[in-house]
């Protein structure tokens, strides 16, 4: 498609509204912060590149970018699958990450997901039930949506969207920000480890499905009012930071992904940025940017929360997935309640135990015993466990500036500010 410009005035460089964040304001943004990634391959890039940007002021290398399933990466931990299961780029291909900063004010965790809502997506989410409540969910699940499963995947992927956003909105607490990544565009020529060879017939018509995965995506997570963020728009000009695969992406591209990530979220919690002179964006094209309903970023009104009554119910909400068997209730408090909003995260401690994740790649993902489940039988969600109160910061705007010195010089957070 293209767009003819109207008007005759002479192109100008756009400044960028989007900030270049350092480590030590990072750690101030996410500071008591619990931070959740879900996704592909790609997602895990932004977990990583996150976990290094709350460190230092550095990029990751290459082989940090290609490195899958590690033991270990910058001070994180892998939980469960990668090297601790079977590498393989098989659908059942499971890796958990976290990381947990000295300071213990830190939580990073990353789940990978082949499919954007399926039974392992609901153990997430009874996991996130049992430890501290989530401050900040990222997600996004589309290229082996549309490619791993089948003729009618896209019927699928608009089915299990509108089922993952439901259910999020059922397990997340109102104080939760989930932002909703939108797949970022593709090559002409496609060879990622996902899209196996017998697959590969499928790449040219993938990259017309992303865009119409996109669309559905980001106009259901608007329904349920959750923010979107538009990676697909803002890497349509950056083919030069694109790998030769055609699906991931280099160190300079998921530095300014998370930059416009941090942007979003700051804006999205009320975080007054520092004030900086920046250069013309090299992101953008030096013209107009054309309106489109996903441009850029999309985020609900501080007040939607109030509104959200006026919605009418989704037309066709499809069948919640059907399971064999009823979830025993177990009489055992959670294994960990959640914890006050100033109380640090310990390195020391699991989250959650090791013994929780002890599961084979390759078969379903089966729950404890000590958990209501016994051996080889399948986690089948329950009722679901009342919303853990906790502060909603669209309710009360209260700015917080990073960087301000405060009176015995330190600096003050959000949280911090919230307690004055």
């Amino acid at each position: 498609m293209v767009f003819c410009l109207s008007s005759e005035e002479s192109r100008r460089p756009l400044r960028s509204n989007m900030v270049h964040f350092q480590a030590s304001e990072v750690q101030q943004l996410l500071h008591n912060k619990f931070v959740v990634i879900l996704g592909d391959s790609v997602q895990r890039a932004v977990y990583k590149d996150l976990v290094l940007l709350l460190q230092k002021d550095s990029l990751l290398t290459v082989a940090q970018l290609k490195a899958k399933g590690e033991l270990s990466f910058e001070q994180d931990q892998l939980v469960a699958g990668g090297q601790l299961g079977e590498l393989h780029n098989g659908t059942q291909y499971r890796e958990v990450r976290q990381f947990c900063s000295g300071s213990g004010h830190h939580l990073v965790r990353f789940y990978f997901l082949t499919r954007v809502y399926s039974e392992y997506l609901e153990d997430v989410l009874e996991e996130l039930t049992y430890g501290p409540a989530p401050d900040l969910v990222i997600i996004n699940s589309c290229l082996w949506d549309l490619s791993r499963y089948g003729r009618c995947s896209m019927a699928s992927y608009r089915e299990n969207l509108q089922r993952v956003f439901v259910r999020m909105d059922q397990v997340l607490p109102d104080s939760c920000l989930l932002v909703w990544n939108m797949a970022m565009p593709l090559g002409e020529r496609i060879t990622g480890g996902f899209l196996l060879p017998e697959l590969q017939p499928l790449a040219g018509s993938l990259r017309r499905d992303v865009v119409e995965g996109n669309f559905y995506s980001a106009t259901l997570a608007g329904d349920h009012c959750f923010d979107v963020l538009d990676l697909h728009f803002h890497f349509r000009h950056a083919v030069q930071h694109r790998h030769r695969d055609g699906v991931h992406w280099d160190q300079h591209a998921h530095r300014h992904l998370s930059h416009l990530l941090l942007t979003h979220v700051a804006d999205a919690w009320g975080v007054e940025l520092p004030k900086r002179d920046y250069l013309p964006d090299p992101w953008i094209e030096d013209w107009a940017e054309m309106n489109h309903p996903f441009q850029g970023s999309h985020r609900q009104t501080p007040d939607f929360r109030k509104h959200r009554a006026l919605f009418p119910p989704p037309p066709s909400l499809p069948p919640p997935m059907p399971f064999p068997y009823p979830l025993p209730q177990s009489s055992t408090p959670p294994l960990f309640p959640p914890l006050p909003q100033d109380t640090p995260f310990f390195p020391g401690q699991p989250f959650p135990p090791h013994e929780f994740f002890n599961h084979n790649p390759m078969e379903d993902f089966s729950m404890p015993p000590h958990l209501g489940c016994g051996p080889g039988v399948k986690f089948v969600p329950g009722p679901l466990p009342p919303p853990i109160p906790g502060p909603n910061p669209h309710d009360t705007f209260v700015p917080v500036i990073l960087g301000l010195p405060g009176v015995a010089g330190e600096n003050y957070t959000w949280a911090d500010l919230r307690e004055k």
